[in-house]
């Protein structure tokens, strides 16, 4: 499907209109017995309140054991999105999946807001394997991990070391930590001294009070959305601004997360991956190299595969339907094989 024809014929949600503030297609509006279930909850790590909605297959029973998946968001997502509806549909496959607000995203604690760095993304996938652990129902011996853009980049990096996972799978993965760095595409390596001393002012006006500067957040009317140069970016903000959007949803960062993301990177020491992997990105995607970059280094497990879906952009493996039923056509037998009693 091309940009032309997604972008205009992709409903139009509105957050109000849904009483778990979901914003994609086909979202629960009620629990009902015996159907797939959403069960909002909220939990500590690190002293924030961390917000999450937990998905129940249908039939659920809390005496009865199931695997469980935990789903990370997009960069500048919160888990009424892309993430919630990857989540309902691994619940209708039987999974119990939890998608949570990242700390100081969404509806998630933490000051000042939009913090975003590696150590508190990771860590967000560490708390919520520590809270669906616990979970009524949850067989904690049979945990997966699944990231969606820059939470790909994270979910890479928590699964390196966190060996409760027993699986790890990432769709259209965002390397954070290099496109901060180098640019989107490597476009702006020249920069990247000046936009570290900009990065460095920044934390220090915070730390003598000054005001908390922000990147990567824009009021773009359609026209300038348009014009921007890569799809990423045009189908991002019809998605996250238009068609899809949430009030806890923002493309902003504080500045000062540049110090964290610029000297860190979601392809280091992807050999300590030592348990089944799938990476899927959209075969036309403007953000397909990073996944290309990242597959091979992944040499620490053998039972590894890299899946492109035939004609999908970055954004469009969110919600287009067809792409979105490739990437279950992948994950549900990946997980129910890795993730098997």
């Amino acid at each position: 499907m091309s940009e032309a024809s997604a972008e205009p014929t992709s409903k139009t949600f509105d957050y109000r209109n849904n009483p778990f503030t979901l914003v994609y297609d086909g979202a629960l509006t009620r629990n009902e017995p015996g159907k797939v279930n959403i069960h909002p909850v909220t939990y500590k790590l690190n002293g924030l309140d961390i917000v999450a909605n937990v998905y129940t297959p249908a039939g659920y029973e809390p005496g009865k054991t199931y695997p469980a998946i935990v789903v990370a968001h997009p960069n500048g997502g919160v888990k009424e999105q892309t993430a919630g509806l990857y989540a309902q549909h691994l619940a209708d496959r039987g999974f119990i999946a939890i998608a949570m607000d990242a700390a100081y995203q969404g509806g998630s604690g933490g000051a000042p807001r939009s913090v975003d760095k590696p150590m508190f993304r990771i860590e967000d996938i560490h708390g919520a394997a520590d809270f669906i652990s616990s979970f009524p129902g949850v067989d904690a011996t049979r945990l997966g991990l699944f990231g969606i853009c820059g939470g790909g980049g994270y979910s890479l990096a928590a699964a390196k070391s966190d060996k409760r996972f027993k699986s790890v799978a990432t769709l259209s993965m965002f390397n954070s930590g290099r496109v901060r760095r180098n640019g989107f595409q490597d476009s702006q390596a020249e920069t990247i001294q000046q936009r570290l001393q900009e990065a460095s002012a920044a934390r220090e006006q915070e730390a003598t009070g000054g005001a908390v500067l922000y990147a990567g957040d824009a009021d773009l009317t359609d026209a300038q959305i348009a014009a921007l140069p890569f799809d990423l970016y045009r189908q991002g903000y019809h998605y996250y601004w238009r068609t899809n959007a949430h009030p806890g949803s923002t493309f902003k960062y504080t500045k000062s997360s540049l110090l964290d993301l610029m000297r860190w990177d979601a392809t280091d020491q992807l050999d300590l991956i030592d348990v089944p992997l799938l990476m899927m990105a959209g075969s036309e995607a403007d953000t397909l190299y990073m996944t290309e970059d990242a597959f091979p280094k992944a040499t620490g497990t053998k039972d590894k595969e890299f899946f492109k879906i035939d004609g999908a952009k970055h954004i469009e493996t969110y919600w287009v339907s067809e792409y979105v039923d490739a990437a279950m056509g992948k994950l549900t037998p990946f997980f129910s094989r890795t993730l098997a009693r």
